[in-house]
């Protein structure tokens, strides 16, 4: 007779062994028809699952996370399923959940087509429409093996050959004729999912994501619980894809990327000011702030990255490289034991803490090549990195420093919803209790001043100390990790800091390691997506064109141009021979906010007609007047 107790603190009382669907239509008839699955203990379950002893139960409905998510391992299953039915032979492999929908990797020959999405969706629909029931069993091992070979589904087995030992094998049927591996939970039936799903594209994928093994076919869908969201998905996706930083990119004349260095950025002129600008408005935030610039090495031995204990913990993804005298060098993935080195230089006393350390260091690491996605993913590029030395006590007001500097330069730079994660110790890590109690308490600190959002996850500190990331949301929604803040307990003992305490006894500084942009290639390209390449006029690597209507006017174009240059706002001449409507779409389409377009009126009255990007109109306004207006608005807001 088990006693359900429920989140309010509600008992429910029954006489036998219950199900998942009993719970729920004991608490109300309407939450029967909208229940999803169940946690039971904090354990998730199929809402068949039998309880037979006094247990706290939830009930999720679509409304919840965990209801979505497995709306989407439901549909996953069903597309699986709907694929084998319409091309037999065909074998899946594996298909999770993901962040707004799902894939399913499959091993076909014939490649799929829009069309055979056409095709796999309409069968979806028919399966749901029999509303076919779930069943899940728990097969042996050794059988689960043998059957899957048997069917022809090779790669199922090797899924199944390479769990641990003492793991529980489950399998999931849906109706009578399909089955899958899986850990589950499953809905109840398939005409639970509804009718809000799209299959969005196919792509290939290597098997178990090596590139030495076989190429799959990778199918993405999206699931909603309402028709109403997924439409707006929808358009959300069609959106970031005219926001797509790659397709700017080239229109705008910014970087490209080449098979001979992959992961690679070839800035062009524009997009290389563009890189400057962010870099030289950095470092005037920085030096205000109190920041000594430095730089470090980019190969260094390979015994310094065994001391600082990068090569155990992230050998695998280093450059390295062996000398003629057979000594071992790594480019770094990373500033931190180059800082520390140039701390160690010189004794330090406690009057020179805080020290802040700031580098534009370039770093490369080795991402699988399937990984790599435009400035978004590289293999090599440039950290906005600082580290602060400071003792225990100046944690709390270096953290406060450091988090209104990253929301000071987020505002400048458009971005004002900015949410914070905060991540507490490991159950593994280094440093005394004691310390940590301050560092997380510090941290927090920190967050609660910013009285920004913030969630906490439990546990998943770095294991040298507590950290906070700061996540940006964009103009159409999307997040985006950028900024870190994290408090070292670790490093500085192993690399031999110290500085004289007071009292005269060396002690090792803690090490706040501090990224704003966190890599600037990465931020550009979340920018140029925010603004879909329309950047603030502070940043615009070429802000304005001076445009003569015909030849006659060249000169005062010209003159025009150098005013402009000498107040520093950036400007290029078009002198060549299209008429005036060819060159205002040519310079729309790189996104040049302001085009000055100059012929007798303008020359004779010493003016520019001014044509504003993505506008008709056009307003008339004198030089003088034009520079100095734009030399005010020529730089970043909080400068």
């Amino acid at each position: 007779m088990p006693n359900i107790t429920l989140p309010d603190g509600k008992q429910l009382n029954f006489e036998k062994n219950v199900t998942g669907l009993e719970v729920a239509e004991k608490i109300s008839k309407s939450l029967v028809k909208q229940a999803l699955i169940m946690s039971v203990n904090g354990e998730l379950k199929d809402l068949y699952f039998t309880i037979d002893k006094d247990s706290s139960v939830k009930i999720f409905t679509a409304k919840d996370p965990e209801g979505l998510e497995v709306i989407r391992h439901d549909t996953a299953h069903i597309m699986a399923m709907a694929v084998q039915e319409l091309y037999p032979g065909t074998q899946v492999t594996i298909g999770p959940v993901i962040e707004n929908g799902f894939y399913y990797d499959f091993a076909r020959k014939e490649p799929f087509t829009s069309d055979d999405l056409k095709k796999i969706e309409k069968k979806m629909s028919e399966i749901i429409d029999k509303d076919v029931k779930t069943r899940r069993e728990v097969w042996e091992r050794e059988k689960a093996i043998d059957h899957f070979k048997k069917i022809g589904e090779k790669y199922k087995a090797e899924i199944i050959e390479s769990i641990e030992q003492n793991e529980e094998l489950t399998i999931y049927h849906h109706g009578d004729a399909w089955y899958d591996l899986c850990r589950g939970p499953h809905l109840v039936s398939s005409g639970k999912i509804g009718k809000a799903f799209k299959l969005t594209k196919v792509s290939g994928a290597y098997w178990r994501g090596d590139s030495n093994n076989e190429m799959l076919q990778r199918i993405y869908g999206t699931s909603w619980p309402s028709q109403k969201e997924l439409d707006e998905y929808l358009k959300r996706i069609e959106e970031a894809e005219k926001r797509d930083h790659r397709k700017l990119g080239k229109e705008m004349d910014l970087f490209h990327f080449r098979e001979e260095s992959p992961g690679s950025v070839f800035w062009h002129q524009k997009g290389w000011k563009l890189f400057q600008k962010l870099v030289s408005y950095m470092r005037m935030k920085q030096d205000y702030a109190g920041y000594e610039e430095i730089n470090t090495p980019e190969i260094l031995d390979r015994s310094l990255w065994e001391k600082s204990g990068h090569w155990d913990k992230f050998g695998e993804n280093m450059y390295t490289s062996t000398t003629p005298d057979e000594k071992i060098f790594a480019i770094k993935p990373m500033n931190c034991p180059g800082c520390v080195q140039v701390f160690n230089q010189g004794l330090k006393s406690y009057r020179d803490l805080p020290l802040k350390m700031s580098e534009f260091g370039k770093v490369h690491r080795y991402e699988p090549s399937g990984a790599l996605h435009g400035l978004l993913r590289v293999r090599a590029f440039t950290q906005d990195d600082a580290h602060i030395f400071c003792s225990e006590e100046q944690i709390t007001d270096e953290c406060l420093s450091v988090t209104n500097l990253i929301l000071e330069i987020y505002k400048d730079l458009g971005f004002e919803n900015v949410i914070l994660k905060y991540s507490d110790r490991p159950d593994i890590r280094v440093g005394e209790d004691a310390v940590w109690d301050k560092s997380e308490a510090a941290l927090l600190e920190a967050i609660k001043a910013s009285k920004l959002e913030y969630t906490i996850n439990k546990g998943e500190g770095a294991f040298y100390g507590p950290k906070i990331e700061f996540v940006l949301r964009d103009a159409i929604g999307r997040d985006w990790q950028c900024g870190t803040l994290q408090v070292d307990l670790n490093l500085p003992e192993r690399l031999g800091a110290t500085y004289v305490s007071k009292d005269g006894s060396k002690k090792v500084p803690v090490m706040l390691h501090r990224a704003l942009f966190g890599s600037l290639e990465r931020f550009i390209g979340i920018l140029i997506e925010n603004y879909a390449g329309k950047l603030p006029f502070w940043i615009t690597p070429l802000q304005t064109v001076v445009i003569p209507i015909s030849n006659d006017f060249d000169d005062y174009a010209k003159n025009v141009h150098q005013q402009l240059k000498k107040v520093g706002i950036s400007s290029e001449v078009d002198l060549k021979n299209h008429n005036l409507n060819y060159k205002i779409r040519d310079h729309s389409l790189t996104k040049v906010p302001l085009l000055l377009i100059c012929g007798k009126k303008e020359v004779d009255t010493n003016t520019v007609t001014i044509r504003r990007l993505d506008s008709n109109k056009q307003e008339n306004m004198e030089l003088k007047e034009f520079v100095k207006k734009y030399s005010a608005l020529n730089k970043a807001p909080s400068i």
